[in-house]
């Protein structure tokens, strides 16, 4: 199963479609969001194209491929616009592989939960990265609309136990084989 795992859209219609577009390039079988889907946030700038009406639509019309990963600008008033589900955490299988996905401002590189997996994926922090702590594999998948730190607008895949993180665009920044973290 290869998913394609974005995080901190923040209301841009113009990076949902961008996601959206990725997820089709990439002929991903699930797309993974982790977390803050509409809402901006008091301490973000409007990203580009804020409408987060918009982005409903967008990511309500794959509503049967979708998993979406609660984020600390999501709110119970986004489930009235939205056909899917927020998930606070949320543990898989994929390629064998146990894969841990949060939103980051909880669990994160610096704040393991237990059984973690092989790997975690998580965003919040707008800046994409793939590293190892402690056996497993955890990524942040970075903020398609508002990356921070000179980091591009990005977002993951796991193809076949691979872990690639690429640009928007699909230029590859990062990849790692994650391989049972026993």
């Amino acid at each position: 199963m290869k998913l394609v795992i974005a995080s901190d859209v923040h209301g841009s219609a113009y990076y949902a479609e961008k996601v959206k577009q990725a997820f089709e390039r990439e002929r991903g079988d699930l797309l993974v969001l982790l977390g803050d889907i509409y809402y901006h946030g008091p301490r973000n700038p409007f990203p580009k194209d804020y409408a987060p009406m918009k982005v409903a639509e967008i990511f309500n019309a794959l509503k049967d491929r979708l998993l979406v990963i609660k984020g600390n600008c999501d709110s119970e008033v986004d489930a009235m616009i939205s056909e899917f589900d927020f998930n606070e955490f949320s543990q898989i299988y994929a390629d064998g592989l146990k894969v841990t996905l949060t939103h980051g401002h909880k669990y994160n590189k610096d704040a393991l939960p237990a059984n973690v997996g092989d790997l975690m994926c998580y965003g919040h922090f707008h800046t994409g990265f793939i590293t190892e702590v402690d056996g497993a594999v955890v990524a942040n998948a970075g903020s398609v609309s508002l990356p921070k730190d000179g980091t591009a607008s990005s977002y993951l895949t796991l193809d076949n136990g691979v872990l690639t993180l690429k640009d928007i665009d699909g230029k590859v920044i990062d990849s790692k084989t994650v391989k049972k973290n026993l």
